[in-house]
């Protein structure tokens, strides 16, 4: 229970018999003033803020933007009935205090990242008064007009418009920034005392049609007192710069670019009605002819699975959204395959007579034989996702399924597949954060008992290390300390692929390691690893695979995938009702001597050759 804190901030529930204890409604549990201060003056201004709400009998906490980290507590302002005050203030160029730098740069970069989502604040409530001086024209007040739009990019709410202080006097609304404050000061604490009572902001008679159930009477009312309103605008027009209006236009058209998860069944009920189909998609390999299925909006391609992480290196840069657990409509795992296969084979039959297409190669990619889940985000969150894997294997086609470490008890419920990959893309608790930027507040634990339930699985199971060079290439011995946890059967190094510029990630090539450098990497680490050795490379890919001693028989390795033995097994499997188990090492095959690490080939298959364009000089694709 809630102990009081002021009359203010409850209200009687009506027409109840309550007794005094649960007849009171919590509006306002408190006020956090956060303040970005460069020579002091809006920590002034937050500490005197703070004893004007502490007079009304609010709680009050004032908060250094430097001390408060967005990414752990912003969220949690969603539900806490808190309201939320920033005092900022415009530094040099434009840019914000040094203390306030590192909330601004989140704030802006989770306002862009279609990952959050549009609502990731819906529920919070907030104020902004920013600090600045008019005689730089171009840079006046930047810092507040941003937060205030990015926040409400978010879907937090204004309890009331922006306010902005002048230290410019001679163009200072009241003659002073201080007076601009106090201004400023005197309508929040009206407004924070009538939340407080849980009234709602006043009608100002231009509802939109059927947003207001009491328009028509609003409307009289706001006709009764026009002169009484055309009085107090001036004067309120000169304390707020800003207002629901002003900035909706080019906020809306912000936030219009990104789908959040929660809207994604609105989304779809839109594209129905368009008679736009949502289609699966799928991407042939020639050379293995795999099929990677993603669920993608025929027109606009647009993604419709989330993930729990957001990765720097990830390469969804526009369109995905993330989440911790499945909220939206969904097709049955039968229509995804279906459409899937049928848009596979019509892709290509586009290639037919394309220079460089083989024949055989052309009729042979109209099987589909293998499909990787991972290109969407994180498959495992799918609901129908073992009905889904039983259906490619009802029809012969193997399964490699990535998932990001987030959820281990959907590991241990999934059906066998033909491999199973983890992503381990750090060894440690901050590297994990920094590098993939978990959503969960427990994702270390959720990580380290994905990989132990990785650990309790028969069939081939891969531990997918991602080298981001000045990131995570500097800890090997964490890293042996989670390969020990999880006993994978192999371990795949990759060095990073730049996917090229994005607001979502700071990656560049630099951060690309050279393979050489990938090399020497996984040298070191099976240094630590005595039930591993490197067993494969393919230079091409920057990439290379340690395997466990068990697959290498009488001195040569086994780490190929006998898919015809692993669709009998998996029948057998099906058949028994799970009860005819069987491992890895009952589907193995040998591998192929250009493969083996060492080998001259560098993994590069013998009998492909690379098809050449005839006129280079006019070859600006890079390729």
């Amino acid at each position: 229970m809630v102990d009081p804190i002021s009359p203010l901030l409850y209200k009687s529930v009506k027409n109840q018999e309550l007794s005094p204890e649960t007849e009171k409604v919590l509006h306002v549990s408190g006020v956090k003033v956060l303040y970005g201060s460069q020579t002091g003056t809006a920590k002034g201004f937050a500490k005197e803020l703070a004893g004007g709400i502490s007079a009304q009998g609010i709680q009050c906490e004032v908060i250094d933007m430097k001390e408060y980290d967005p990414e752990d507590r912003l969220a949690e302002e969603c539900t806490s009935k808190m309201i939320c005050v920033f005092l900022v203030a415009t530094y040099t160029d434009g840019q914000p205090t040094e203390s306030a730098e590192w909330f601004c740069k989140w704030l802006e970069e989770a306002s862009m990242d279609f990952r959050y989502g549009k609502t990731f604040l819906k529920g919070m409530r907030y104020a902004v008064f920013g600090l600045g001086n008019s005689v730089y024209v171009g840079h006046y007040n930047t810092v507040s007009k941003n937060i205030d739009k990015w926040l409400w990019m978010l879907s937090a709410a204004r309890i009331m418009t922006r306010g902005e202080g002048d230290c410019n006097v001679v163009k200072s609304r009241h003659g002073s920034v201080q007076a601009d404050f106090q201004a400023w000061e005197t309508k929040f604490l009206k407004r924070l005392q009538a939340l407080a009572k849980g009234e709602k902001k006043a009608c100002s008679g231009k509802c939109k049609s059927g947003s207001c159930k009491n328009k028509k009477k609003h409307k009289e009312e706001a006709e009764d007192s026009q002169s009484h309103t055309e009085k107090n605008n001036s004067e309120e027009e000169l304390m707020e710069s800003s207002s629901d209006a002003e900035s909706s236009a080019e906020e809306e058209k912000s936030r219009g670019s990104v789908i959040d998860m929660e809207d994604l069944g609105n989304v779809m009920n839109r594209m129905k009605k368009a008679k736009v189909k949502t289609k699966p998609f799928c991407l042939c390999i020639n050379e293995t002819n795999v099929a990677f299925l993603l669920l993608v909006n025929a027109e606009r391609e647009r993604r419709l699975l989330a993930c729990a992480n957001k990765c720097v290196f990830c390469w969804r840069h526009n369109t995905n959204p993330v989440g911790t657990e499945w909220r939206w409509k969904m097709d049955p795992a039968e229509k995804i395959i279906q459409e899937a296969l049928e848009n596979h084979r019509n892709m290509i039959r586009q290639f037919r007579g394309v220079p460089g297409v083989h024949p055989e190669r052309f009729e042979e990619g109209l099987t589909v034989k293998h499909c990787a889940l991972s290109l969407v985000g994180e498959p495992i969150m799918y609901p129908e996702i073992n009905s889904f894997l039983r259906l490619l294997h009802q029809q012969n086609i193997s399964s490699f399924l990535v998932t990001n470490a987030q959820f281990p008890e959907e590991i241990r419920s999934l059906v066998p597949v033909t491999q199973l990959y983890v992503s381990v893309d750090a060894s440690t608790k901050d590297s994990l954060k920094k590098i993939d930027r978990p959503l969960f507040k427990d994702f270390w634990q959720r990580f380290l008992d994905s990989l132990r339930a990785l650990g309790e699985k028969q069939q081939r199971t891969v531990y997918r290390l991602t080298l981001v060079k000045a990131w995570n290439v500097d800890e090997l011995k964490a890293y042996a300390d989670l390969i020990a946890l999880g006993q994978p059967d192999f371990i795949e190094v990759k060095g990073v692929t730049y996917c090229g510029e994005s607001s979502a990630s700071s990656l560049t090539m630099a951060n690309v390691p050279w393979h050489e450098e990938v090399v020497y990497f996984v040298q070191q680490l099976a240094n630590l690893l005595p039930d591993y050795e490197i067993a494969c490379e393919h230079e091409h890919s920057n990439c290379l695979s340690l395997a466990h001693h068990k697959f290498k028989v009488d001195g040569e390795w086994w780490t190929w995938i006998d898919y015809e033995r692993f669709q009998e097994l998996i029948q057998e499997y099906e058949e028994s009702g799970g009860t005819k188990s069987f491992s890895a090492m009952d589907y193995m095959a040998k591998t192929p001597s250009w493969a083996i690490f060492g080998a001259r080939e560098r993994g590069f298959d013998p009998s492909d050759t690379r098809f050449q364009r005839k006129n280079k000089t006019k070859d600006i694709s890079g390729c």
